[in-house]
């Protein structure tokens, strides 16, 4: 990196991208002050020194002018956007709205890894994988028949049923790889008596949109899920499992589709938080304590559900709901909290598409923050709300850090627990 010349700081300044959101994002703000550099793991990793960039440089980079360095940088792409920088500047510095504006004006063809391939195969098919309709609707149509069998007598997968309470969407790696964990919510839908459809075209639940920086794909995916909605008459929209797919699908809602929602519509969308929650309170569905009895349990709060919903919506709920969830589970003498819980919550180390994304040593070493939270609870049973940040633990940092621990999610917990009534 050269010298920065100063003499034409003006016209840098005038011609900088970054120029349409210094207002938004109170780049100007700044304090230099270092406190998002304190709060984030990515300082000082050993996998990030050849660059050598944290969130202090990056943003005077970006306060000067310094286009093409930060377009260019790896930082703006191993950032998770967890918002731990965020939650702690003293001026509320939007810094990931930095590093997205980055992210945009890089090439499609430099986006690190797959993730553009994945965007372009989602626009063009409805779904990451590309699986064809056919197809998907072959397998949803033999899982349930399984599932019938298994626990759930009479059970037939609802695809494309109109005028229900709710619509689900699939996760298509799911449906590529992992196709017996859909069973765990469909059984869920069973044991709580409701009527629910899944869609057979569009019916991708993750945004890889949101994660490149693209916001008219991550605006189109969520487009296709409130017309879902419309299509199938569907009344309550449950926002995606996905960390950053329940992010863009509420962020494109409150911004583009708000209108399409709220008692006029007959229309809502909530989180599964939500569902879960209130069918557990309401006695809709029953479990059983003794499925996870013993266990020493904790709660990973995932940043997109938890610290950017606050921040964002300024919606704090999410905070409490898994918490309470649990308490339906398990003897919450067992339950541990992580020494960085709910808004200090550490990322897995896998948001903003680092999981499927390149950079392998930095997020296994940006997990290790997490991985040591998680050895500090002793736990042997951590529960997780997210995909992404469930496939990270378990598959990346368990084995990596050595972690005697299950993992699971908070509705595969509750799928295991229940009481199926004749």
């Amino acid at each position: 990196m050269e010298t920065l010349d100063m003499s034409n700081f003006a016209e840098r300044r005038q011609t900088s991208i970054f120029r349409e959101i210094l207002n938004e994002s109170h780049l100007q703000a700044c304090y230099t002050c270092g406190t998002c550099s304190g709060g984030c793991p990515l300082t000082g990793m050993e996998s990030t020194k050849d660059e050598g960039y944290d969130c202090r440089k990056v943003i005077r980079m970006a306060a000067f002018g310094m286009d093409q360095e930060v377009i260019d940088s790896r930082f703006v792409w191993i950032c998770t956007g967890c918002q731990r920088c965020e939650i702690g500047c003293p001026m509320g510095v939007k810094l990931v709205k930095v590093w997205m504006a980055a992210k945009a004006a890089r090439p499609r063809e430099k986006v690190p890894g797959i993730l553009h391939k994945g965007v372009d195969m989602v626009m063009r098919t409805g779904n990451n994988m590309g699986i064809p309709e056919e197809d998907y609707v072959t397998l949803l149509e033999e899982l349930g028949e399984e599932l019938a069998e298994e626990c759930c007598p009479g059970f037939v997968t609802p695809v494309e049923k109109v005028g229900v309470d709710y619509i689900h969407f699939q996760n298509s790696k799911e449906a590529y790889a992992e196709p017996d964990d859909m069973k765990w919510w469909w059984k869920i839908f069973y044991a709580a008596k409701v009527s629910w459809t899944t869609s057979a075209k569009n019916w991708e639940s993750v945004d890889w949109g949101i994660f490149t920086a693209n916001m008219e794909a991550s605006k189109e995916i969520a487009r296709r899920k409130v017309e879902n909605m419309k299509r199938l008459q569907a009344r309550t929209l449950i926002l995606p499992d996905c960390g950053g797919a329940s992010y863009g699908t509420r962020l494109n809602i409150e911004k583009y589709f708000k209108d399409e929602f709220g008692p006029e519509t007959g229309h809502t969308y909530v989180y599964f938080f939500d569902v879960l929650l209130d069918w557990l309170e309401s006695g809709r569905i029953k479990v059983d304590k003794s499925v996870h009895a013993g266990r020493i349990v904790t709660w990973h709060d995932s940043c997109k559900h938890m610290r950017s919903a606050y921040l964002t919506f300024g919606d704090d709920s999410n905070l409490e709901k898994p918490r309470k969830i649990l308490s339906y589970l398990i003897n919450m003498e067992n339950f541990r909290e992580m020494p960085h819980n709910r808004l200090e919550s550490y990322c897995c180390g896998a948001g903003s598409g680092n999981w499927p994304g390149p950079f392998e040593a930095e997020k296994t070493e940006h997990g290790g923050f997490k991985a040591r939270d998680i050895m500090a609870t002793g736990a042997d049973l951590v529960v997780a709300g997210c995909s992404n940040c469930r496939d990270q633990i378990m598959k990346n940092l368990k084995p990596k850090y050595n972690l005697d621990i299950e993992v699971k999610y908070i509705w595969e917990m509750i799928a295991d627990a229940l009481i199926m009534e004749e």
